[in-house]
Formats: C-alpha cells, sequence, structure tokens
C-alpha cells in the first residue's frame, strides 16, 4: 500500500463513513423490497407458478363495445347495457340491494333522437357537431334550480355560445334503493349552439370544456350554500354520460331515453363502480366526462 493510499484511508471521515454505509443500506432495502405480510384467506391456494394470492384485489368493473365501421345504432346501446349486467358481481352492494356504488354509460350524442326531441319541445338543434349537450344534475329546490340555470344562461352567452333549450331528462324515481332516494338529483340536460367565433368542432369542444369550469366555478362560489346536488355529468359535442347510483340492472329502465330505439351510437363505454375508501354519491359513479379507471390508485400496498 503506498503512502497516499494509506493517507487517504486514515483520514476519511466518521461520519462519511456512517452516512455511506446507511445510504448502502437503504439503497438494499429499496432495490430488494421485502413483501408485506398479509393474512391469506384460507379459501385461496397457495402461491404457484405465477399466481401469489397477495396479489388478490376488488376492483370496478369496466367494459367498451364499438362498431369499428362507425354505424351507429340502439345495438350498440343495448349491448352496453348487458355488459353492465353481466358485470354486476364487479360492484359493491349493502344491505340495501338495490344501491350501490353507481354505474353508468358514455355513448355518442343520439342526434335524431335529440332532435326529435328538441322539436317536440320547441326548438331547433343545428347539424351534428355545430351544437353540445350538457348533463346536469341539479337541486331539487326549484328556486336552487332557477338560480344555477339563470347562472348557467349567462355564462353560455359571455363564453360566446348560444343557450338553444333545456330538457327534462325523463326517470322513473321508482327503481331507486330507499336509502338514496332523498339524494337523487333533478336530472337536465342543456343544449348549446356553436357560436360564430368558434371556427370548428375541436375548438367547439374546448370552449365547452372551458365552459363548464366556468359555471361550475360560479354556482359554487354564488350558490355555496344552496348547490347542493349540482354537478355537471357530461358537456361535449361529441359524448354523453348516462349514470346514476344505481345496481346495473336497473340503470337501462331508470333512464328511458336508452330505451328507445332512436337512441344510437357507434360505441358504449360501461362501468360498474366498487369504492373502498369513499362514499357512493351520485356524482363519484363512473364513466367520467372522458374516463372510466378501474381499480385502486392510493392503496397502501400500491403505495409500498
Amino acid at each position: 500500500m503506498s503512502m497516499d493510499e494509506g493517507k487517504i484511508i486514515g483520514t476519511a471521515s466518521p461520519a462519511r463513513a456512517a452516512r455511506e454505509a446507511r445510504a448502502a443500506d437503504i439503497a438494499l432495502r429499496v432495490t430488494e423490497p421485502k413483501p408485506v405480510p398479509t393474512l391469506r384467506d384460507p379459501g385461496l391456494p397457495a402461491a404457484q407458478g405465477l399466481y401469489d394470492p397477495a396479489n388478490e384485489h376488488d376492483a370496478c368493473g369496466v367494459g367498451f363495445v364499438a362498431d369499428m365501421k362507425n354505424r351507429r345504432s340502439h345495438k350498440i346501446v343495448a349491448m352496453g347495457l348487458q355488459i353492465l349486467e353481466n358485470l354486476d358481481h364487479r360492484g359493491a352492494v349493502g344491505a340495501d340491494m338495490h344501491a350501490g356504488d353507481g354505474c353508468g354509460m358514455l355513448t355518442q350524442i343520439p342526434h335524431d333522437f335529440f332532435a326529435a326531441e328538441a322539436e317536440r319541445l320547441g326548438f331547433t338543434l343545428p347539424e351534428p357537431g355545430r351544437y353540445g349537450v350538457g348533463f346536469l344534475f341539479m337541486p331539487r329546490d326549484p328556486e336552487s334550480r332557477a338560480a344555477i340555470e339563470s347562472i348557467v344562461a349567462k355564462a353560455v352567452a359571455d363564453e360566446g355560445q348560444v343557450l338553444l333549450g333545456w330538457r327534462d331528462v325523463p326517470t322513473d324515481p321508482s327503481l331507486l334503493g330507499h336509502s338514496v332516494v332523498a339524494g337523487e338529483p333533478v336530472s337536465r340536460q342543456l343544449f348549446i349552439g356553436r357560436g360564430e367565433g368558434t371556427p370548428d368542432q375541436d375548438s367547439f369542444e374546448r370552449r365547452l370544456y372551458i365552459l363548464r369550469k366556468v359555471i361550475s366555478g360560479h354556482v359554487y362560489a354564488r350558490e355555496a350554500g344552496r348547490a347542493g346536488g349540482f354537478y355537471t355529468v357530461s358537456m361535449s359535442s361529441r359524448t354523453i354520460v348516462y349514470k346514476g347510483l344505481l345496481v346495473v340492472s336497473r340503470i337501462g329502465r331508470y333512464y328511458k331515453d336508452l330505451q328507445d330505439e332512436r337512441f344510437t351510437s357507434a360505441l358504449a363505454l360501461v362501468h360498474q363502480r366498487f369504492s373502498t375508501n369513499t362514499f357512493p354519491s351520485w356524482s363519484l359513479a363512473h364513466p367520467y366526462r372522458m374516463v372510466a379507471h378501474n381499480g385502486e390508485i392510493n392503496t397502501l400496498r400500491g403505495n409500498v
């Protein structure tokens, strides 16, 4: 050993050596984590091959059906509802067997159906892509609803768009579980025409996103004490969401629109919710406005 080498070794800081030892220990534990101990259900098989009972978990049910040639039909909607029924085991229910964590469906906007409904209600829809549909959960109190509708109308005008009309979504409350009837919102649809300053559907879609945020901001700021039950389910010129705190076998009958043969789509995204960390509510049912996710994100084992 050279004098230089001996000098280097001899002058090494004890504190530095301790820090390096701790760093090495941490690195070893990070790269080779110990498994989290779990109590194994005696009904599950032991770990073997690629199977490990520690990976057992519950998660939501998600399904998707589409016509590969983008042909719209009511059959796609019916198939989506059938997928939901097949996912019945993926949702949670309590003592009230007609109420669970919620479920729902996202489809394309059924233009022919909405055009006929608009005509019945006394207004006219432009061609597809030139209008959007907002699906709103609203408070049951008439005064609160009127205040929110006033906010919505002003926001639509302020954002350079056109308010075409409103529609009450027909529902059958008798299909709700007794534990969720009191919290049932009023379901209303808002039809928004594309403003002259919005050149194409892509820019219109972005304006609808901003409009939704503006409406929510104003409602929560001005009607904080009376906005219980308000939630924007969807607002788009392309898609619409029907969802609620229902069990899967009943959502297709609760929302009467979904039974109408004129209600057509080339795709259906469905979701049956199984929550383990949030209390069920109408707004937390899926799909959300653009997505539906499956599985827990913030679990202890996942974080470890």
